[in-house]
């Protein structure tokens, strides 16, 4: 074992936590059955940066089932949870993380994971990946190809492709049916009001919620807003999701307008800036902003902090800024994912879909290694497929199968 952690006496709380989520993660339990057996990845070693709390790490047990070298570390300064750490590196696993990382020491941790050849690269907004294809191009040769499970990730990923930078093959995790149908919309939706709620304490019922960007992930938090009694204003620059979310019965208006009446305010759109300094001097005192997008770069912190009048730490999570003498606004989680620097990140059930479509897509690069050409892969159909039908089994849910008349009517090119 090669371990970087801060504690390792919190192991104990760290095992309970990743022996919970494996009784409430069905995909994954069949998954470690399968590869413990199989041992389909003898000899691979896996590069894993993934928010390091316990379905994270119950992922990482299923993986080294299989018989795959785990080193692992965190993908956000503040989403590692310390007794987690422990308890994977206790069980024997290769860990370098611990909470609240300064810069320096998230990026070491990043280049340690990288410094053992490792095969297959399993990728949470893409710092593994831009480590390798700048500062640590000497591992490039060793690499098989890699699994992106966020959207923030594949947008690097197609910039990268599309100036012929990519230098191995990458599964877009994300965008498969039962990643992002499920985990950026029930996923987000639940965890980010869990960490919200947890966090301030307050009310939602009666309060304006504007959610900036209405992709899977903003549907989700604006979904669950309204069922908590919110009024849901929600801003977007792309035509077609504004009239999805009018439809939807969402006020729609530009961010400029919507600071003048939201109570919370949460972005998530994978973009910089969002909600600018200019956003925040117009909302009203007592305003809560907080990010549900990878990056912390969708609320102009910096700008915030260098403008504010003054700062107050008001309790865990919550920075208090004040933007006109007397009237402050609340950032929580420092403007970081507020599902996990707030929360638990998304419930367990969820990350079951996600994590056993990042296990199957290693196992697709392991078994195609020899054969892969393209730089982006979709996940293949059959695999989604799969993992639907299991999930289903695990539910008690049945479903129709077609006929053969019916196969061949919609083969058939007959009128």
């Amino acid at each position: 074992m090669d371990c970087e952690i801060r504690d390792i006496s919190l192991a104990a709380d760290g095992a309970h936590k990743i022996d919970w989520v494996k009784k409430n993660c069905p995909l994954l339990r069949g998954l470690e059955e399968d590869f413990r057996r199989e041992q389909p990845f003898a000899g691979i070693r896996i590069a894993l940066s993934v928010h390091l709390e316990a379905k994270t790490a119950y992922l990482c047990k299923v993986l080294a089932a299989g018989g795959a070298q785990m080193y692992v570390t965190g993908s956000n300064p503040l989403s590692t949870q310390d007794d987690v750490a422990a308890a994977l590196a206790q069980s024997g696993l290769n860990v370098y993380a611990w909470y609240n990382s300064s810069q320096e020491e998230y990026t070491r941790h990043l280049r340690q994971v990288l410094s053992h050849h490792c095969n297959i690269i399993i990728d949470d907004g893409g710092d593994l990946v831009g480590m390798l294809h700048s500062s640590m191009r000497e591992e490039l040769p060793y690499v098989i190809g890699g699994c992106e499970e966020t959207t923030t990730g594949i947008i690097r990923l197609r910039a990268m492709a599309a100036a012929h930078q990519l230098a191995f093959p990458m599964v877009m995790v994300n965008d498969a049916d039962c990643k992002h149908l499920f985990d950026n919309r029930y996923g987000t939706g639940q965890s980010v009001w869990d960490g919200i709620n947890r966090t301030t304490n307050l009310i939602v019922a009666g309060k304006n919620a504007v959610v900036a960007g209405y992709g899977w992930c903003g549907k989700g938090v604006a979904m669950r807003a309204k069922a908590l009694g919110a009024k849901v204003i929600v801003t977007e620059i792309d035509p077609i999701k504004a009239i999805e979310a009018h439809m939807d019965g969402f006020e729609v208006m530009p961010m400029n307008q919507a600071a003048l009446t939201g109570d919370f305010f949460i972005t998530v759109t994978g973009c910089s800036h969002v909600i600018n300094l200019e956003h925040m001097k117009k909302m009203k005192n007592g305003a809560i902003l907080c990010n549900a997008g990878h990056f912390d770069v969708e609320i102009d912190m910096a700008g915030l902090r260098a403008a504010s009048l003054s700062s107050i730490d008001q309790r865990k999570n919550i920075i208090g800024y004040e933007v006109r003498p007397g009237s402050f606004i609340y950032v929580l989680g420092e403007g970081r994912l507020v599902n996990l620097a707030c929360g638990d990140g998304h419930p367990a059930e969820i990350m079951d879909m996600s994590f056993a479509v990042q296990a199957m897509s290693a196992l697709y690069l392991v078994q195609h290694k020899d054969s892969l050409t393209d730089k982006l892969i979709p996940v293949p159909r059959e695999v989604d497929q799969k993992i639907a039908r299991r999930k289903l089994a695990s539910l008690g849910l049945s479903i129709d199968v077609l006929t053969p008349n019916q196969e061949e009517y919609l083969h058939s090119s007959a009128i």
